[in-house]
């Protein structure tokens, strides 16, 4: 029962920053549109994005590549997304070691779907745009389920909605993500540099030995992290993709476990005298001796050793990430220009795949490769769902924005030219009412199965 409870606990306060992200997402989004689409303010709005970053140390720009400095839309896209797929590579490496994707029967359902909301997009993107190579570059933008959105969109449905179905579509979120990492990984690199491929190997080798010779330190690995960013953003594999390898090399675990540093800080506790709580409120500050300092420095030191590196720097990205980098990504990145579109720009080519794909792709995949292994044996039904609740998740899985967005991104690249332009802003057309359409038609399936709200309480 306490296990259930603890489940329920984390689940609740997960939902909760999620749900504070997504409201900055959608104000972040609204702005996007407003900006691209004034007059007053549609070039201004462009122009911002191509001003150059710099960081230089002498000759050296810490933010280039290939020998040409970072605009600033690449420094959002390359560099500060860098911290958050190191945000999400932790996720992933937690999950895997002990939370729901931590055993073959927690795994097995949510990564089924995961599979099947995958594979299903792509086929209709490509039934939508065959025969079109440009087009079928953006064949992978509606795979993925943006976690903030989707999580954000079914706690509207309070206690309604039972713990198995939030633990499922948190579950699949996160095996999404790692998929879409697997896909921009092997599609999305170009023009491979060995010798900052080599670098790169030899600092993922030296954080590999950090964390085997049980390195604890955070800044060994953070500094070292963003020398591996360096390597990897030129060798011609997506910068961000660091991030994820990065998370991976950051210990879990604890040198000696957090009864024991807690038990070390009662004992060194114990040699100063108890004291009421109220009267030490009201105790002028100590004059401390040498030792006294020693003392005090070795339990704030065992002190910082109460958490493992994973879910310290976990802990310490979600608040930069989902209420900096995610909305000033939305921002930079979701200002589609309608000034070119007409009514029917959503009913053709790029746009109408990526729409399809995530409204009906995403859906079918999702629940029919569940269905199958549900039918098959291999899995269970999420414990308090029926088969029209979960098929109202399945809908929600449809809520694609963040890693939608970046594909979209990579998929038509500024070299492209104007064809390439004019097909990412239909991605982006595409990526945003999808979204919206999945997120209006889960809800309304979720609110016609879920039991009432006198019936939960």
């Amino acid at each position: 029962m306490s296990k259930v409870v603890k489940t329920e606990s984390s689940l609740a306060g997960l939902i909760r920053r999620y749900v504070n992200a997504s409201v900055l997402l959608i104000v972040a989004t609204v702005l996007a549109l407003i900006f691209a689409n004034l007059p007053s303010t549609r070039s201004l709005y462009a122009w911002l994005w191509q001003q150059p970053v710099s960081l230089s140390i002498g000759g050296f720009n810490v933010f280039s590549h290939g020998g040409h400095a970072l605009t600033l839309m690449d420094f959002i896209n390359d560099f500060l997304m860098f911290f958050f797929f190191l945000s999400v590579g932790l996720e992933i490496k937690r999950e895997v070691l002990c939370g729901e994707l931590s055993t073959r029967q927690k795994a097995l359902l949510p990564v089924i779907g995961a599979c099947g909301g995958m594979l299903m997009p792509v086929i209709v993107f490509f039934c939508v745009c065959l025969g079109h190579p440009l087009m079928e570059r953006g064949c992978a933008i509606p795979m993925a389920t943006d976690i903030a959105f989707s999580l954000g969109v079914i706690s509207m449905f309070g206690k309604r909605v039972p713990l198995g179905l939030k633990i499922f579509l948190a579950a699949l979120a996160v095996a999404d993500d790692l998929g879409g990492i697997i896909v921009i990984a092997l599609f999305y690199s170009e023009g491979l540099s060995w010798p900052y491929l080599l670098a790169a190997a030899v600092v993922v080798a030296i954080l590999l030995i950090g964390n085997k010779r049980q390195v604890r330190l955070k800044a060994f690995y953070m500094s070292l992290g963003l020398v591996l960013w360096y390597f990897v953003l030129n060798s011609g594999i997506h910068a961000t993709i660091a991030g994820v390898v990065l998370a991976f090399c950051i210990p879990a675990n604890l040198t000696y476990g957090t009864r024991y540093y807690l038990e070390y800080i009662r004992e060194h506790l114990k040699e100063y005298p108890d004291i009421d709580l109220e009267e030490a409120a009201n105790t002028r500050a100590m004059v401390l001796q040498k030792g006294d300092i020693q003392l005090l420095r070795r339990i704030e030191k065992a002190s910082d050793q109460l958490i493992s590196p994973l879910q310290d720097i976990e802990d310490q990205l979600a608040m930069p990430i989902n209420f900096i980098v995610i909305p000033l990504f939305a921002f930079a990145n979701a200002g589609v220009d309608f000034a070119d579109m007409s009514i029917g720009s959503l009913f053709h080519g790029v746009a109408l795949g990526v729409f399809l794909g995530l409204l009906i792709g995403k859906f079918t995949g999702v629940f029919t490769a569940s269905w199958l292994s549900i039918k098959l044996g291999f899995c269970q039904l999420p414990e308090g769902a029926n088969w029209r609740s979960f098929a109202g998740v399945s809908m929600l899985c449809g809520i694609g924005f963040t890693v939608s967005m970046f594909i979209a991104a990579l998929s038509y690249p500024v070299h492209l030219g104007t064809d390439g332009a004019e097909m990412l802003n239909q991605a982006k057309l595409g990526i945003l009412c999808g979204t919206i359409a999945s997120a209006i038609v889960g809800s309304l399936m979720l609110n016609a199965t879920l039991p009432k709200e006198e019936q939960t309480a």
